[in-house]
């Protein structure tokens, strides 16, 4: 529990403190956003605005978390090394990103074919290495099974199903941040709600586990309590950055944040048998990304017509006129209700044994 307490904190004065510095610094070398001119037109007085404070969250989250093992003496495990190599690896894809956009001055970065093939590498490294790492007692970081809280015993996904089912896992949470990372706020708060809830199950986890706690109700988890040294250090690297990334936003994270934190809520949901539950825990996002969906195959069926003024679904509310603190802040309570809502099914499942 000291790690937990030490990671959360020294994350939270981490982004607080570093991303001050870190803004002074993007400023002087003229690292500012592009905006799009097809989007809403407020958007165009955030010309400029600092970008890629992504890395202020990365650094943090790493330099807290071997603060917390130095300080408890506690090597990391195979879990947590696979979930910061997710997590480094796709802030990186999105750091070379926000970089092309900066240095060739355009609202573009990456091409998604070449976007998603850098997610694709990243996830298939991080899929092999935690079907094949095992522990002493033979449980690898994840499994072949579907899991809503616990692993369904009906059947085993083969190998070559599970690593499909794992890379649209990761491209899918980190795109569907991404996606979410369109006004002031909203992806970092929302983050922090969600990383907030994998402390709680990752600590719930570590004290009804079948290896210290057997029983009919125990998890078959790897390393539970050592995830929630990293989930305490998300939600406080990402409560330190909302304080300059709420409205108005001194810095945003680019996309060297929102793909790293969408690959972490992946690994996090992957690691602790949750994938089917961050449906419902991550909420907020998973309407904001069917939006664009939606959006982009009815404009197709229908030759031009739209369901949406304009997608993501924030900037639909943002063109019918609401305010965009109003918009952050209502989003915020969905995800919150959201997270709330699974956090309350994790512990109906665990009390009922259904």
């Amino acid at each position: 529990m000291l790690a937990i307490l030490i990671a959360g904190g020294f994350a939270l004065l981490g982004t607080l403190i570093g991303t001050r510095f870190a803004i002074r610094v993007l400023v002087s070398r003229g690292y500012g956003q592009l905006i799009r001119d097809d989007g809403p037109t407020s958007h165009h007085t955030k010309r400029g605005t600092p970008t890629m404070g992504g890395l202020v969250i990365i650094i943090s989250v790493l330099v807290a978390y071997a603060l917390a093992k130095l300080a408890t003496g506690y090597a990391p495990s195979a879990s947590t090394i696979l979930l910061l190599f997710l997590f480094c690896g796709l802030g990186a894809i999105g750091f070379l990103d926000d970089y092309i956009k900066i240095s060739k001055q355009r609202s573009l970065g990456l091409r998604s074919k070449a976007k998603f093939i850098g997610q694709a590498v990243v996830g298939l490294a991080f899929a092999i290495a935690a079907i094949q790492w095992e522990d002493g007692s033979g449980r690898t970081v994840i499994t072949h099974a579907i899991s809503f809280t616990r692993d369904f015993d009906t059947f085993d996904l083969p190998t070559v199903v599970l690593i499909a089912f794992v890379l649209v896992m990761i491209a899918g949470t980190s795109n569907g941040v991404n996606l979410t990372d369109g006004l002031d706020g909203l992806a970092t708060g929302s983050a922090t709600m969600v990383f907030g809830a994998y402390v709680f199950i990752n600590i719930w986890q570590n004290n009804q586990n079948c290896e210290f706690n057997p029983g009919p109700k125990c998890y078959e988890v790897r390393d539970p309590l050592d995830l929630a040294v990293v989930a305490s250090a998300l939600t406080g690297a990402c409560f330190g950055f909302l304080w300059w990334n709420a409205s108005p936003a001194k810095i945003f994270m680019g996309d060297t944040g929102s793909l790293s934190l969408g690959g972490a809520m992946a690994g996090f949901a992957l690691m602790t048998r949750t994938e089917l539950l961050l449906i419902v825990i991550g909420g907020l996002f998973v309407a904001i990304t069917a939006s664009v969906i939606l959006q982009v195959a009815y404009f197709k069926i229908s030759k031009g017509k739209r369901i949406f003024r304009m997608a993501p679904l924030q900037h639909h509310f943002e063109l019918l006129g609401w305010e965009e603190i109003t918009i952050v802040v209502r989003f915020w309570i969905i995800s919150g209700l959201s997270v709330i809502t699974a956090l309350g099914i994790f512990y109906w499942e665990w009390v009922t044994g259904l």
